[in-house]
């Protein structure tokens, strides 16, 4: 097996672990990209999206894998209505599941075999790859870019798209959650043998090690052995190399290769086993057996239990270890063949920790799910590890539950005590050190090290010379943390002295030598004593466990508000514990062991996926959107001292960082009051998002303004002066309810609800409007609040976020040509005088520089560094800038190239966005971004041996005199309509041209439109 391909699950599990919670997930890094803004065609157009279903306006792409996802215009088995004569209909009515062995799916499946041999008989020298039926109506196949183009113009298909890669992104959080204990959700469910009882799991992810503990055979009951023979139609792929077996826990195991093809290293196994790590980790978090010895270095942690321990499992391995350190990937066409399976085998929730899209909600991944959800399937989904930027959020589709890392309140910590008798408390476990000398990095290398990798211990760089039987001080970044410590021990050193020299996580890793992780603001004292100290020595302490407050947001874990949707769709939806979980993996990342440490939204989605798994099993007929927001509307934001929660920085938080607040199981299991949606919703949705076209298919019972979905949270990114939306609740209790409103927060924003109070009978529905105008909140800027039903015996809560805004305007326009002009369109959101300014048109800067043999593995957002395929570019930012816009182009480049781009503000690790599709088409902007030098990184991951890259970037300040905007100021009414038109002229052809138009109320309110021209 030979070298990686496209992305995205990297498990790096001993590398980018953490450790204090107990027992539940592993996670590594999903990575969500900030909306990549299409490049309009047309001249003089507003932007609009083209989104799936609209292939005259969809241009196929290169794909980096070469296998290519066909979509069919038939609808897949979930969806079909029967508009074929003599083919009755398939889809799944609600409360149902899908039977795949049902005649009219048979039947339905014969005819989309049909329609595929059709189309490939027309590319013949095309390999399959894998069958969709279920979720999904196509198929997938390696082939060349023309072929993909000609299947793209073929009757019958509706959408190309490449096959890409995506990464994979407790013994004590039950008793955090309220699961355990008297009166919590396990008791509730009617014990813990019956907590999950009668579900099943499905975990996409990179498969499991059958011999842990975790996956023992269950003691069952008839009663649950024949629920779950009834909905299981499942089977054992046991695998060609280091085959498994199931039992009456894992009740199924397949693995999809067919896309991943021969990138895989030697060591993977070609079977369900998990090589890295992360699937076991999530499994064992979402449903591991109760009672479980943990066991990490040799430290006793107790016994742990997975969220659901009486579920069972089925695993669906489709990521796979593509490098030495355990990292991996897995493709597209894998994945949506995962997807597929898991809802034919007749699974009831779905764990998704892989990283994913955050603009689009009808990409291959997404539709999926769509259909998953419409066939009664749960599925969690880890927000993504590139936080704490804005908008980085991945996977926003509202049919899944999106899940944020928040950390636990007990930590495991390492106190490092200097010999000044200072000490410094951090994180690290295991064993300590004697007293002993200590070295700084940058004073014990070899000769003729390099100074900077010296002072970070890179290899090849420490003197064991200087550094046998000492303590050894190692700046964090660029080589992975666990590689600093195998350098000290190497070198013969006896511990490790970690400091982060800015702001970041502190991790517990499974290090070489003992070791304590030290933030920021200890990092200077601990280097100033060394350096200025005669013989500076110190000790190490043993770890211990200690209980804190919690939760915090992590830092790495991705906000909102989301990409796509306007910011009319709150994500995350819910935080869970993802922050040093404990829980079950590989020997690879466990360092030999069986238990580990591990942190990331991988490892908080399955939490969810779990606690989904123990309402399910009291309340089988629930729908997923009933069970989601069963556990959205019992979040809590306060922490474990009652205050509000922080970010793990320290500053506030938001419900952009935790959604609707801290997952609390126990009084989910009886919500009084469920927000139900159903894919006809979802359908007008995505509809209203203009990610399709009005043609579409998912247009076909009309639309509904994005903020009127019949969500648990309500979310307005554009409230321009007043707006009006609907909620319809069912009450899910045995007795008939009063509740009464009431809204907390939202400073300067009216609300006004009507009712005044809700009357609702025992699984009946009662529908309430809530008002927001405008009142002297801050423009362009989110107001968050609470708006609770209360009754005798309930408690339902609603997060809110909205957004006043001074107009409602397109995010941008384009244009093309030497002089031209578009037309704006504007909502005010006041009344008054409405004025508008431009910047620029600017030019693009560009630099360049060369880059060699593709990387194909996931960029390190946390460690950002230039090598052979990565640029770093520092750009100046002048003081005022009103808008700066980083790019790539497909246009610059030979197709199959892959670009990824990451920018940061010099000098620090904390992403402030990134973009990562599968081309070379990449965007990050950055508002308002505060004056100074910024690092921008291209990562060239796959393409050309050799490729000249191009960064394309503007700073947008002052008006150039080459664009203009009439008319500059005009009377506006709130709620009214306007227009305003840009002009340009005089520009030089065949350059790109960035330019904003500035609108402001005269006071405090602004808002601006990009002016793209494409001269």
């Amino acid at each position: 097996m030979s070298a990686p391909a496209r992305r995205r699950f990297r498990v790096l599990a001993v590398a980018t672990a953490t450790a204090t919670a107990l027992v539940v997930a592993l996670g590594n890094q999903a990575t969500a990209s900030t909306s990549a803004t299409e490049t309009a065609k047309a001249s003089a157009t507003t932007r609009a999206a083209t989104g799936e279903g609209n292939p005259a306006a969809n241009e196929v792409k290169e794909s980096p894998t070469g296998a290519y996802i066909v979509q069919l215009d038939d609808a897949p088995v979930a969806e079909y209505d029967g508009d074929i004569a003599g083919l009755p209909a398939t889809r799944v009515l609600p409360g149902s599941k899908l039977i795949r062995s049902a005649g009219q799916v048979v039947s339905y499946l014969q005819h989309l075999g049909r329609e595929r041999s059709r189309l490939l008989d027309a590319v013949p020298d095309v390999k399959k790859l894998y069958d969709y039926n279920y979720t999904y109506a196509g198929f997938s196949a390696q082939m060349s870019h023309d072929e993909a183009v000609r299947l793209a113009k073929s009757s019958g298909v509706k959408s190309v798209e490449p096959s890409e890669m995506q990464h994979q992104d407790t013994v004590d959080t039950p008793r955090y959650l309220g699961l355990s204990g008297n009166g919590g959700a396990w008791q509730q469910a009617g014990g813990i043998d019956k907590a999950g009882d009668g579900v099943i799991i499905g975990m996409i992810d990179s498969g499991y090690v059958p011999e842990r503990a975790s996956f023992a055979p269950l003691k069952t009951t008839r009663e649950s052995d024949a629920l779950i023979a009834k909905k299981w139609k499942g089977t054992c792929q046991v695998g060609t190399e280091a085959p498994v077996a199931c039992n009456n826990k894992v009740i199924g195991a397949r693995y999809f290769d067919a896309g991943i093809g021969n990138r895989p290293i030697p060591e993977e196994y070609r079977s369900p086993r998990d090589y890295g790590g992360h699937g076991t980790h999530t499994a064992s978090t979402a449903a591991g057996n109760y009672g479980v010895d943990m066991n990490v270095l040799g430290r006793d942690y107790g016994k742990g239990s997975g969220i659901a321990p009486h579920a069972r499992l089925a695993i669906y391995k489709v990521l796979w270890a593509v490098d030495a350190t355990g990292g991996g990937s897995g493709t597209d066409a894998d994945i949506v063949a995962g997807i597929d399976a898991a809802v034919a085998d007749g699974v009831d929730v779905i764990n998704y920790s892989i990283s994913g899209s955050g603009s689009t909600f009808v990409n291959a991944t997404g539709l999926a799910f769509l259909r998953a959800a419409k066939a009664g399937v749960f599925v969690a989904t880890s927000a993504g590890n590139t936080g704490p930027g804005v908008s980085t959020v991945g996977k926003n589709f509202p049919w899944v539950t999106t899940v944020a890392n928040g950390t636990h309140d007990r930590e495991v910590q390492t106190t490092v005590t200097l010999g000044n008798g200072k000490s410094y408390t951090g994180a690290g476990i295991g064993a300590g050190t004697p007293s002993a000398p200590v070295i700084l990095a940058k004073d014990a290398g070899l000769p003729g090290a390099n100074p900077t990798n010296l002072v970070l211990c890179m290899p090849n760089t420490l003197d064991p010379a200087k550094v046998t039987g000492k303590i050894v001080v190692c700046d964090r970044g660029v080589n992975a943390r666990v590689d600093k410590s195998l350098q000290v021990k190497n070198a013969g050193g006896i511990g490790l002295i970690l400091v982060n020299p800015t702001p970041g996580t502190l991790d517990s890793d499974l290090h070489s030598v003992p070791t304590v992780h030290l933030d920021h603001v200890a990092a200077p004292e601990i280097k100033a004593y060394v350096a200025g100290a005669a013989s500076p020595t110190a000790q190490i302490g043993a770890a211990q466990t200690v209980r804190v407050n919690a939760p915090k947001v992590a830092s790495s874990s991705s906000r909102g508000p989301s990409p796509a949707g306007n910011g009319d769709l709150l994500k995350p939806d819910v935080m869970a514990p993802g922050t040093n979980v404990l829980a079950a993996t590989s020997a690879f990342s466990a360092a030999g062991g069986q238990y580990a440490f591990m942190s990331g939204t991988s490892m908080a989605s399955p939490h969810i996926a779990g606690a989904a798994a123990v309402l399910k099993s009291k309340y089988p007929t629930w729908s997923p959107m009933a069970i989601k927001s069963a556990l959205l509307t019992t979040g809590t934001s306060l922490d474990t001292s009652g205050k509000p929660i922080r970010n793990d920085s320290g500053s506030p938080g938001s419900p952009f960082g935790y959604g609707a607040g801290l997952v609390q199981p126990k009084p989910a299991m009886d919500p009084g009051l469920v927000y139900d949606s159903s894919y006809d919703d979802w359908a007008r949705f995505v509809c209203a998002s203009g990610q399709v076209a009005e043609t579409h298919e998912l247009c076909a019972k009309g639309k509904v303004d994005p903020s009127d979905l019949n969500y648990p949270t309500i979310a307005i990114g554009d409230l321009a002066g007043r707006q009006t939306v609907k909620r319809t609740v069912r009450n899910v209790g045995k007795l008939p309810e009063v509740y009464v409103p009431n809204v907390e927060g939202l400073a300067g924003v009216k609300v006004t609800v009507t009712p005044k109070l809700l009357v609702v009978l025992p699984g009946r529905t009662a529908t309430y409007r809530v008002t927001f105008e405008h009142n002297g909140a801050p423009l362009e800027q989110y107001s968050f609040g609470k708006l609770t039903w209360r009754s005798a015996r309930h408690v339902v809560s609603s997060t809110l976020a909205i957004r006043p805004l001074t107009v409602k305007a397109p995010v941008q326009v384009n244009g093309s040509g030497t002089s031209g002009s578009v037309s704006v369109p504007i909502t005010a959101g006041y009344s008054g005088t409405l004025s508008t300014t431009v910047s620029g048109l600017t030019a693009a800067t560009v630099g360049e520089a060369t880059l060699r043999n593709p990387g194909g593995v996931s960029f390190p957002t946390t460690n950002p560094a230039a090598n052979e395929h990565v640029a770093k570019f520092t750009v100046t930012v002048p003081a005022g800038t009103k808008h700066a816009r980083f790019s790539t182009f497909d246009a610059d480049y030979p197709a199959g190239t892959d670009l990824d781009v990451f920018v940061y503000k010099a000098g620090t690790t904390a992403v402030l966005g990134s973009s990562t599709g599968g081309s070379a088409e990449e965007e990050v902007n950055l508002p308002t971004p505060a004056g100074g030098s910024y690092d921008v990184y291209v990562d060239l991951f796959s393409g050309a041996a050799e490729q000249a890259v191009k960064l394309n970037h503007w700073e947008l300040g002052d008006a150039t005199g080459n664009l203009t905007a009439t008319p500059a100021s005009q009377a506006v009414t709130a709620a009214g309509q306007v227009s305003v038109t840009a002009a340009w002229s005089g520009l030089s052809a065949g350059t790109r041209y960035l330019g904003r138009l500035g609108y402001s109320d005269g006071a405090d309110g602004s808002g601006s439109t990009i002016v793209r021209v494409d001269s």
